[in-house]
Parts: C-alpha cells; sequence; structure tokens
C-alpha cells in the first residue's frame, strides 16, 4: 500500500522531494530548487502520517532509506549530495526545464545561487 502511494506521488508532479521538515540536507535542497525557480511536491515524512511507511517503502524501492530522496520526471536523481552534484555540472537546470518544472529561459534557470 504504502509503495503504491510513494509511486503515485512521485508520478504526480514533475519533482518530488521525500523529506522531514527538521534535517538540513533536505532544507538546502528544497532551497537550491526554490532559488531556481523550480516548482516542486515536498512530502514530508515527519508530518504525514503514514511517513514511516512512506519512507519504508522508499528504502524498498530504490534502496535509499535516508533524506532527502528526490525524484525528477519520475526518475530518482538520488539525496542532497548527488542533486548538488548535479546542479554544479550544469546537469539540474536542464533536467528541471525539460521536465517543466521551470519555465525556459527563466532568468532564475539561469543563475548559480551559491550554496
Amino acid at each position: 500500500m504504502a509503495l503504491e502511494k510513494a509511486k503515485e506521488i512521485v508520478t504526480s508532479s514533475p519533482v518530488v522531494v521525500f523529506s522531514k521538515t527538521y534535517c538540513p540536507f533536505c532544507t538546502r535542497v528544497k532551497q537550491l530548487l526554490a532559488q531556481l525557480g523550480a516548482n516542486y511536491k515536498a512530502v514530508e515524512l515527519d508530518v504525514e502520517s503514514d511517513g514511516s511507511d512512506l519512507q519504508s517503502a522508499l528504502a524498498e524501492w530504490t534502496g535509499q532509506r535516508t533524506v532527502p530522496n528526490v525524484f525528477v520526471k519520475g526518475e530518482r536523481i538520488g539525496g542532497c549530495d548527488a542533486t548538488m552534484e548535479m546542479h554544479n555540472g550544469g546537469k539540474l537546470v536542464p533536467l528541471l526545464t525539460e521536465a517543466g518544472a521551470i519555465a525556459s529561459g527563466s532568468a532564475k534557470a539561469t543563475a548559480t545561487p551559491s550554496l
């Protein structure tokens, strides 16, 4: 049941971040996405009534139990380090643009935030 819900959430939005409200790595990823002007859905596992079940289902599905667990266009890109590496390598903005999470030619999309 939780696995089905996790997969449904992932396909419901171009960008999904499974997160916890108190996690500094989650905050860093969400701040980056906000600075880039990306539309994303954050699922705060510590607030969701079935958050623990969702986290276990994500671990079973992706092999990653930790948060953040970031998905773009239904594909897992990883956690904080992987997301930051993609951004620093110039690969995140094009992926977000292709997913429709950032408008093409957006001024924010061309800016490189200092995180």
